[in-house]
């Protein structure tokens, strides 16, 4: 998802452009818990995750973790996820976090830099554990340039355009038209003129009648989060698009918030907020999901760990397109997530078992059967899909991001992550809510973020 972290280039090189759909690794071991089967005292280890969609498919893995080791309960708590990362650190400090946590690509060098978290590479080692089963060197996201590894890969995700499939076939718009959308920050290529003529006003006028009402809409063409840093599910496959990039490498500090390319899409998107074709800042509040399931707007952009949310919303059918392409190609942000132990636990053992076992095969076709989210190994991803169809659902849209070439692009992994997130957050507030203007604003910002690495 840092200055002081590496891998070699073609792992980068493999990742960036994942193609483990139809590719994955073979041969090798897996990822089995040794068990604990003996005697003794039951040892209960607090697993924490922020996503309550994956809950139940994650309660299933505990279950039958247990199976396998009798004397390692699994206790498991979930927060959303602002309340999430607050109450971990908070935990952390006053001495009471759970032993394993869902960690992110975005976050993890903060702990670890922190001394939060415990370095699994000695029971990688003494376990023999095969980290070739990962697709596309997902494993060495998580691993430093000094031999260091704080996570096991669990999962991926990529990012595209949800459709209320009532609005966009009452409007005659086929999917085939909103997976093949193109994007630029001067006119918008034909991405805006699907926003606006899916922007209806309070007579029944679209965005594309010049007599278009915007100080009474009631169907915005799209809604999108604002105040997000990497603006995953936002900003970031536009801006991309361009051929912007937030940072010079991977894990290099010299962020680009000032570059002309991310601000021309900020201001496309300031200028489509004004228009009336964007929902305003103001009523995003309660999140993108809530608007778009109030079939306030047509769009949403989100993550394929949304797929399950958006299609049992029980109000509308939903599709899923791809994102426009733009000058530089069609591209999605690709996050892997990953279990990390707290060094506080006084069960390391235990929950060195606990992660190893979420790490496998067995887990994660197990995960994968849920059809929540993508797993790490190429057999749960089989799963997933297999679920998919069953229930009918159409996911070809994220799939066939993740396989491009050169179609994705990975979070930026740098040191002060919460830091450089309160202060975007902060300014694109003051965009949004028509505070400050684009470019002075994202300037004053990009060297409040460089300061920060002084």
């Amino acid at each position: 998802m840092k200055k002081s972290f590496a891998f070699a280039g073609a792992a980068l090189a493999a990742m960036v452009a994942i193609t483990g759909i139809s590719c994955s690794k073979s041969g090798g071991g897996d990822a089995k818990a040794s068990g604990s089967s003996g005697g003794g005292k039951t040892v209960t280890i607090k697993y924490e995750l922020w996503d309550s969609n994956q809950l139940p498919a994650y309660q299933a893995a505990a279950d039958e973790f247990t199976r396998r080791n009798p004397n390692i309960k699994i206790e498991i708590s979930q927060l959303g996820w602002d309340d999430y990362w607050t109450g971990l650190q908070t935990e952390m400090i006053g001495g009471s976090a759970s032993d394993v946590f869902t960690d992110h690509l975005a976050k993890y060098l903060d702990f670890a830099n922190k001394n939060q978290l415990v370095d699994l590479t000695p029971y990688i080692k003494k376990d023999n554990v095969d980290l070739s089963i990962y697709m596309n060197d997902l494993e060495k996201l998580w691993q430093t340039k000094d031999g260091k590894t704080y996570g096991l890969p669990k999962d991926w995700d990529t990012i595209c355009i949800v459709y209320n499939k009532n609005i966009t076939d009452k409007a005659g718009i086929s999917h085939d038209e909103l997976n093949n959308l193109d994007w630029n920050y001067t006119d918008g290529g034909s991405f805006e003129k699907m926003i606006r003529r899916l922007s209806v006003d309070s007579a029944g006028r679209n965005g594309l009648d010049p007599k278009f009402d915007k100080n009474n809409v009631v169907q915005y063409g799209l809604v999108l989060a604002h105040s997000d840093d990497r603006g995953q599910a936002q900003y970031s496959g536009l801006a991309c698009s361009t051929g912007w990039m937030y940072t010079d490498g991977l894990y290099d500090w010299n962020y680009h918030y000032d570059d002309p390319r991310f601000i021309s899409t900020i201001k496309w998107m300031k200028k489509m907020q004004d228009d009336g074709y964007l929902t305003p800042y103001t009523e995003t509040s309660n999140g993108t999901a809530a608007v778009f399931n109030s079939e306030k707007s047509a769009l949403v952009l989100d993550g394929s760990w949304m797929i399950g949310s958006y299609k049992t919303n029980g109000v509308f059918d939903v599709g899923f397109a791809r994102l426009p392409e733009g000058s530089a190609g069609r591209k999605s942000m690709i996050n892997g997530l990953g279990d990390s132990i707290w060094t506080g636990s006084k069960h390391k053992d235990e929950a060195w078992e606990w992660v190893k076992f979420l790490a496998s095969r067995d887990a994660q076709e197990i995960i994968g059967s849920y059809g929540v989210v993508f797993p790490a190994i190429q057999s749960g991803v089989d799963k997933a899909l297999a679920t998919y169809k069953t229930k009918g659902y159409d996911v070809s849209a994220f799939t066939d991001e993740a396989v491009a070439p050169d179609g994705t692009f990975l979070y930026p992994i740098v040191d002060h992550s919460v830091e450089i997130g309160q202060i975007m957050t902060r300014v694109f507030d003051q965009i949004f809510l028509g505070e400050k203007a684009v470019e002075p604003a994202l300037k004053d910002a990009n060297a409040e973020v460089k300061a920060l690495f002084n």
